[in-house]
């Protein structure tokens, strides 16, 4: 069935594009070079070779190029080609011409044209023909499997009315067994009691069988699966606390005992945790040597000049395992008593001119770089909240909590998807909420990456919801 290959798609899908790339610049270097000097020995041009595989690399990540390669719609498929390709344009003439600079590779703008020009089409007319193949359903990428669900209950009619609704899963339900045939909603699917499941799926050479029979159960389903492996049927099964709605994506042995987490963590990893901190340090002194170093008195005179009190706002917020730290910001705020309870509002009166500049753009949060070198913070993460909003919110949410597993960041997913400033009703905290988790699930360096360039981006427009 399809999704079995997605990885092998997605790996095709990423060699040829680079094929394409490094096949444009070739091309484009026969072209302009006037040195007669073979390209893959010229030393100048190797560089450039390395920045544009690295940079195409980047776009791809920021945009989720590759995630849905499986895609047959092709006006998605071209719409995040294209804004791919124009992100990578403009990284590879910020870094070339403004960055790097030609003259010291001896590229030409004319040798940037030609390759990016010959990449762009190259790179539409690829996709294309891989859009053709994927809508032909050819037998290369189908790989339909017939298969017998055992348990006529509500799970497993759920994962038949899923097979029937999500055909690119390849899967083909020929029918239910099940000791009670009054639970099928379809009677013209049942096909008999569970103790003829085995021979019915030899004698039809049905691919898979998938139980849902509950735990209660448990010898009949050990029965079952002992007679599935001796017939070289694959048999799967789907435990009854799928009725809880708990989605098991990690499973660990315990020696000969399995154990399902309910959700993956990967910040557990104490290499990814490593590698987290490690950007947070490096990452924060940068800022702190480079920006806040001449930022600071322009910003604290001003600061000063606007309202009476002090440059930094200190507030006590929830950290990583709820355990509360001061988080610092510039005070972009009179002082007033309702700092530590109320959230600042559109046109809130308490914010002064510099302030709602700084919120604009974000600037208040530079001190917070402090908090990431400290420890308590890092660079991407969950916004923390005031202490009473969490004591609020974690009694009207239930997953409001799982946040605090991770350590708060100056930016976050829920931000660069919009979800930042006020929170008028819960259910803006909910959508908030499910970002971070989403964020806690699914954790990779390159999203980070992409995080901070989306905040950046923001910061430079300018924000609707920052005020």
């Amino acid at each position: 069935m399809i999704h079995r290959y997605t990885t092998f798609i997605k790996a095709i899908n990423l060699t040829i594009d680079y094929i394409i790339l490094n096949l444009s610049m070739v091309i484009a270097y026969l072209i302009e070079d006037k040195s007669y000097i073979s390209w893959i020995s010229n030393k100048n041009y190797l560089p450039i070779v390395l920045v544009f595989n690295l940079i195409w690399l980047l776009s791809a990540n920021i945009t989720g190029l590759y995630e849905h390669v499986l895609n047959k719609d092709s006006i998605r498929t071209y719409r995040g080609l294209i804004k791919t390709y124009f992100l990578f344009v403009s990284f590879i003439c910020f870094t070339i011409i403004i960055l790097i600079g030609t003259k010291a590779y001896f590229i030409t703008r004319e040798y940037l044209f030609y390759s990016l020009a010959l990449f762009g089409f190259l790179l539409g007319f690829w996709k294309l023909i891989f859009l053709s193949i994927r809508r032909s359903d050819r037998a290369l990428l189908l790989d339909s499997r017939s298969a017998i669900i055992i348990g006529a209950g509500r799970i497993g009619n759920d994962l038949a009315n899923f097979f029937n609704t999500n055909p690119s899963r390849g899967y083909r339900v020929v029918g239910f067994f099940d000791d009670n045939p009054a639970k099928l909603r379809n009677e013209e699917l049942y096909l008999g009691n569970t103790n003829d499941s085995i021979s019915y799926a030899i004698s039809n050479r049905v691919d898979e069988i998938f139980c849902t029979l509950p735990s209660t159960e448990a010898q009949k389903i050990e029965r079952l699966m002992l007679e599935a492996d001796k017939n070289l049927i694959r048999f799967k099964f789907i435990p009854d606390y799928y009725d809880y709605g708990i989605k098991p994506t990690l499973i660990q042995s315990f020696g000969h005992i399995p154990v399902i987490s309910i959700r993956p963590e990967p910040l557990e990893n104490i290499l990814n945790r490593a590698i987290k901190r490690f950007f947070d340090i490096g990452f924060s002194l940068f800022i702190i040597l480079f920006v806040f170093s001449w930022l600071f008195p322009i910003l604290a005179i001003i600061i000063k000049m606007q309202s009476k009190g002090p440059v930094f706002f200190v507030q006590a917020r929830s950290g990583r395992d709820n355990k509360s730290f001061n988080c610092y910001k510039f005070r972009s705020m009179k002082v007033n008593n309702d700092s530590d309870k109320k959230q600042a509002t559109k046109d809130d009166d308490r914010v002064t001119k510099i302030g709602k500049f700084m919120r604009k753009t974000s600037l208040d949060e530079l001190p917070q770089f402090f908090n990431v070198l400290i420890g308590n913070m890092s660079v991407v993460g969950p916004r923390p909240h005031m202490l009473k909003h969490t004591e609020e919110y974690s009694a009207l949410i239930d997953r409001f909590m799982v946040r605090h597993f991770l350590k708060p960041g100056i930016t976050g997913w829920a931000q660069v998807r919009g979800l930042r400033g006020e929170t008028k009703t819960t259910e803006d905290m909910m959508a908030r909420v499910e970002a971070d988790v989403w964020y806690l699930e699914n954790w990779s360096f390159l999203l980070d990456m992409k995080i901070i360039f989306l905040t950046f981006w923001n910061a430079v427009r300018g924000e609707e919801n920052a005020y």
